[in-house]
């Protein structure tokens, strides 16, 4: 979250940075400095209430010491407790009113991101490649799968409904070949520290790293929305260090960790067209870092250097693109899209999304390090998909599916597969 005594001191700077998000932030701003103000209020009410009820409670003992009547001090000390209960109740709800009020606000853009409403204003910042041409004779990744049994979409559906896909024989090979070479990849040559974590969170871990309040509705929930199945490895893995005081010594840290993501995606649109492109469940390697503040921006380059590594251990064609202010994420501050080219989708996919979200994850998990003066700072944290699975499969199988019908498995990649390629039918 956004920290309240910045909001205080730069109240405009803050509303015109957030409405380059086109978050409407005038009223939004406008209602969390009366509530702080307000709460503000009552507790110097408070505290005020709390030196007198003391320094009568004093004077009560002085006079029973002297052997006067107390009554009416004794009076006045309940009143004043009274008093003091109803304004606890206050401050209460007022401070949950501003936790509330500053959960629901983004995070600020960073100085140098490019302004733009959407996506169309997001520029192109690197390509890397041979880019291969659509063509008729190129089949899709549904077209190919099918027809090498690699995936069977309607026992999936029948298992689960749209939104899933049941991997079959060589497709199942496929998939856990990419996923073992990814986490090889990020551990042996990158330095990160694999973790397996459970896949089901609580809800203070979602509200940690920002997927809720705001995304409630996208979420699997269950126990009443206290638990979810975890929508990316990001929420388990980040808040491992959540309400941790780390030495500066410690930073940077570096996790990888696969896990199947689980997303109702709720409201949008293709979530039930036949494929991989968008599903309710799917499998991602993802990279986690927490780091010293002064570096969080050269770490959000190699943290993108790294994932583009997979593309291009694997002969992928893509683009890193950057974010522009109104497509960044709720808590990201900085964001690198990378898209693989798909051809026979013809398309971009996006494969990667690699963000430094600067302290406004650490504030909200209280995680934080002592530096060299002995002073407790929050760490900024960063997170990028190393890499998604489904939209990665779907690249490598169009883009080295073969005249004959077969696939071509990429060299990285034959030592895990034990083959060099799929083969079609005869």
């Amino acid at each position: 979250m956004l920290d309240i005594k910045r909001i205080r001191q730069e109240p405009e700077i803050i509303k015109e940075r957030l409405q380059t998000r086109n978050v409407e932030a005038n009223e939004l701003i406008d209602s969390l400095l009366g509530c702080d103000e307000k709460r503000r209020s009552i507790e110097t009410e408070k505290q005020s209430l709390q030196g007198e009820r003391n320094a009568k409670s004093k004077e009560i003992g002085q006079r029973k010491k002297a052997g006067e009547d107390t009554t009416e001090v004794e009076s006045a000390v309940r009143e004043i407790g009274v008093r003091l209960k109803k304004l606890s109740e206050e401050v209460d709800e007022a401070d949950d009113t501003q936790k509330n009020l500053l959960l629901s606000i983004p995070n600020l853009p960073h100085d140098k991101c490019p302004i733009g409403a959407d996506e169309n204003s997001n520029p192109v910042i690197k390509e890397w490649g041979n880019k291969i041409p659509h063509s008729e004779d190129k089949e899709n990744h549904v077209q190919i799968a099918e027809r090498l049994g690699l995936i069977d979409f309607d026992a999936a559906s029948k298992i689960a409904g749209s939104g899933f896909a049941l991997f079959r024989g060589e497709g199942a090979k496929l998939q856990r070949s990419l996923i073992q070479f990814l986490l090889d990849k990020q551990t042996n040559e990158r330095g990160y520290t694999e973790i397996s974590p459970p896949y089901v969170v609580d809800r203070n871990c979602m509200v940690g790293t920002g997927q809720l309040p705001k995304f409630e509705e996208d979420m699997y929930g269950i126990e009443e929305n206290q638990m979810f199945l975890a929508p990316t490895a990001e929420v388990p893995v980040t808040n491992i260090e959540r309400e941790k005081i780390l030495s500066e010594e410690e930073l940077p840290i570096k996790y990888t960790a696969h896990t199947p993501c689980f997303r109702r995606e709720a409201g949008s649109a293709g979530t039930g067209n036949r494929g991989l492109i968008r599903m309710h469940q799917f499998d991602k390697v993802e990279l986690v870092k927490i780091v010293h503040p002064d570096q969080s921006y050269d770490e959000l380059e190699s943290l993108t250097e790294d994932a583009e590594c997979i593309l291009e251990t694997l002969g992928l064609h893509y683009r890193r693109i950057e974010l522009c202010t109104g497509d960044l994420g709720f808590s990201a501050a900085k964001t690198y899209d990378l898209e693989v080219w798909a051809p026979g989708q013809n398309e971009y996919l996006e494969v990667s999304s690699c963000s430094n979200f600067e302290d406004y994850q650490a504030r909200r998990m209280r995680l934080r390090f002592k530096d060299e003066a002995g002073k407790n700072l929050f760490a900024h944290t960063l997170n990028g998909s190393g890499t998604a699975l489904p939209r990665l499969y779907v690249a490598l199988i169009e883009t080295y599916q073969r005249d004959d019908g077969g696939i071509d498995i990429p060299e990285a990649l034959q030592p895990y597969f034990g083959n060099t390629i799929i083969q079609a039918p005869k």
